[in-house]
């Protein structure tokens, strides 16, 4: 049986993609001038140090926190190397950053559904009905603001380095050689994209939520925020298995999440693959075996 190949992610930035190996992450970026920029750093993780962080539900929180981390960087990168800032984040602006961002996740995610569900309150009573409305008040705001992001064209050029992102990872996967005419031919939905991540966290949200009574709007918005990193545990779990199931059950149950993957890919052009061929390559493991890929 042939050796099983190691994971490879990524994300698109600013004219570039970022790639994360099983050692290093490297971000490619296309210059101004045509070039292609690349930064590469190795990879350290605190489950590293404390290994009880690696076993699953754990995992899953401190992962995406280190790809939150990581993203920032490989975007302030991006932007630089793109010709959109002087200089890089630095490390107190990265975290200031995450500090906004998950502010803003909390307000539209957390806070404007739980406080708009106590509107219907007069009319529905069962707090499992009030609170299976306020997960699909929270399902309609995250697709709404999907829907709304992909209609900007500077999004739309960064959803086409996503689209080459998956790409030249689903090529790697199925060992065919990573040059621009065989990675196009790939599809750019991926089932272990982030999209289908977030989505699967907005329904595991819903099926947990529904059986925690209807508190105060201060319990219900304090519940929803505690809870998240168990919410997140269970969806990376998922999405990890999803990613290495070819059972049809399972293809089916993320087929929504490839769906959705049509708004936050674009089909990338030559160049644009090139850029992810280059990322990827620099995280590759160099003595992984590729007589697979001989055409």
């Amino acid at each position: 049986m042939s050796k099983p190949k190691p994971s490879i992610g990524g994300q698109a930035v600013i004219e570039g993609v970022m790639m994360k190996g099983p050692t290093h992450i490297a971000t490619a970026v296309r210059e101004p001038s045509g070039a292609i920029a690349l930064q590469k750093e190795l990879v350290t993780s605190i489950g590293d140090r404390y290994p009880i962080l690696k076993k699953p539900m754990l995992r899953g929180v401190i992962a995406l926190g280190e790809s939150l981390i990581y993203g920032l960087k490989a975007l302030s990168f991006s932007a630089q190397a793109a010709g959109e800032e002087d200089e890089q984040l630095t490390t107190k602006e990265i975290a200031m950053t995450m500090l906004f961002s998950l502010g803003l996740a909390i307000l539209l995610f957390v806070i404007i559904p739980t406080f708009a569900a106590k509107y219907i309150h007069n009319t529905i009573t069962d707090p499992r009905l009030l609170n299976l409305f306020e997960g699909g008040l929270r399902m309609t705001i995250f697709i709404l603001y999907i829907v709304g992001i992909s209609s900007l064209k500077d999004i739309q050029r960064v959803f086409q380095y996503h689209g080459a992102e998956h790409k030249t990872i689903h090529a790697y996967e199925a060992g065919a050689p990573l040059d621009v005419e065989h990675i196009k031919t790939y599809s750019r939905l991926h089932p272990r994209c982030g999209t289908n991540f977030l989505l699967i966290v907005m329904v595991v949200s819903i099926i947990m939520f529904a059986f925690l009574g209807w508190p105060d709007l201060f319990w219900r918005i304090m519940s929803r925020i505690l809870l998240l990193p168990v919410v997140a545990g269970i969806s990376y779990e998922i999405i990890r298995f999803a990613g290495r199931s070819q059972n049809r059950w399972v293809a089916c149950a993320i087929t929504p999440g490839l769906w959705l993957q049509y708004l936050t890919t674009r089909e990338p052009s030559d160049d644009q693959i090139e850029v992810a061929i280059a990322a990827f390559e620099a995280v590759r493991p160099p003595d992984e075996d590729l007589s697979t890929e001989n055409g």
